[in-house]
């Protein structure tokens, strides 16, 4: 009886001590889990203040500042906004004021050279940082108010058109150019429109341009040069203010004088939109495209649209969208460095019917 009671006695102990042991296996588990989910949720927390101060941090971090802010650039275009010769400078210049941050005022004055000596007049009042100009109207004409520029500290440069005294008188102020080599560009193109035509001596051509503007000029003078030097019957037409202003005003002009000509085998021209009306001389003359050569400058839509059918053979390709931007560069360039002024010719070549297919995006785009 005493064995089996204490037998009872051991059993009831051991059954208890394996319910404590039990019992406290559980509470220890739950206070290791509970240990563990508290520390989780004590790194999340941590994660989540290191997130937060990362983005204060991100929030706060200052925008550098362009190098250009601040200062204001007045430019001469040419023509009138967004028209054929005047788009792919625009473009340009305002890639090169996006670029450095600058402000640019635009001017533009329909190829009137009276115009932009009255708006060089105009920038030179607002007293801005720099002025880009056009030199069609001739060293003379600008003489006293860039003078009156560099007297106030204005940087001055040119495009399209070059004012080589400036060049050398107020290049180390920052004048330089930035365009076609004229003469040079013009000798190019008549040398490729008589070599388009296998011209020889004798043939008859004519020049339509711009020799009695001082500078412009040289462009249609070179043109001219190349077609005297190679023994060609040269005949040359002016163009007048109205026709400067409004090609269109060309096509009874030259279908009248290939009517009274018509032994003429080729046209030059270094009026952009001059070039970009001739399917429409040849056109309204009843000529087709392998009837005469025709050889002008720049890359408008219609020209484009007139290399590609073969009505024009070829253009010089001066890069607008350059003379836009390489003026507003050195303008900073200047202002900021004291670097003096570049002379740059961007024009080297011509574009013609056969090349014209690789580079339609570009000109699509505004920049060539």
């Amino acid at each position: 009886m005493k064995k089996s009671l204490l037998w009872i006695v051991v059993l009831v102990l051991s059954i208890s001590m394996v319910a404590a042991f039990s019992l406290y296996g559980c509470k220890a588990e739950e206070a290791v889990a509970a240990e563990e989910e508290a520390v989780a949720a004590e790194e999340e927390e941590v994660a989540a203040e290191e997130e937060e101060v990362a983005v204060v941090e991100e929030e706060v971090v200052p925008v550098e500042a362009k190098l250009g802010e601040g200062i204001v650039i007045y430019a001469q275009m040419g023509g009138s906004a967004g028209d054929p010769s005047t788009l792919p400078r625009q473009n340009g210049a305002a890639a090169a004021a996006e670029q450095w941050g600058c402000q640019i005022i635009y001017q533009f004055s329909e190829w009137t050279p009276d115009k932009m000596i009255s708006q060089f007049k105009e920038a030179i009042a607002a007293e801005p940082d720099g002025i880009i100009i056009m030199g069609h109207p001739g060293v003379e004409a600008f003489r006293t108010s860039v003078e009156e520029a560099e007297g106030k500290g204005i940087i001055v440069t040119a495009n399209n058109t070059p004012l080589p005294e400036f060049e050398v008188t107020y290049g180390g102020n920052g004048f330089g150019y930035a365009g076609a080599d004229l003469h040079a560009g013009g000798y190019v193109t008549g040398q490729q429109i008589i070599a388009a035509g296998n011209l020889q001596a004798g043939d008859r051509v004519l020049e339509y341009g711009l020799r009695a503007q001082p500078e412009r000029g040289k462009s249609d003078q070179g043109v001219y040069d190349a077609f005297v030097d190679a023994g060609l019957e040269v005949d040359y037409i002016e163009i007048s203010a109205e026709v400067d202003a409004d090609a269109t005003l060309c096509i009874p002009i030259l279908t009248g004088y290939l009517a009274s000509n018509p032994d003429c085998k080729a046209i030059g021209t270094q009026h952009g939109n001059v070039t970009s009306t001739m399917a429409e001389v040849l056109t309204a003359a009843g000529l087709g495209p392998d009837d005469i050569v025709i050889g002008g400058i720049d890359l408008s839509p219609k020209t484009v649209e007139a290399l590609q059918t073969g009505y024009v053979d070829l253009v010089l390709d001066q890069v607008l969208y350059l003379q836009g931007y390489l003026p507003v560069t050195q303008v900073m360039l200047t202002k900021l460095y004291g670097i003096p002024g570049l002379y740059i010719n961007t024009a080297s070549g011509v574009v013609t019917s056969e090349s014209i297919a690789g580079i339609l995006s570009l000109i699509d785009e505004g920049i060539r």
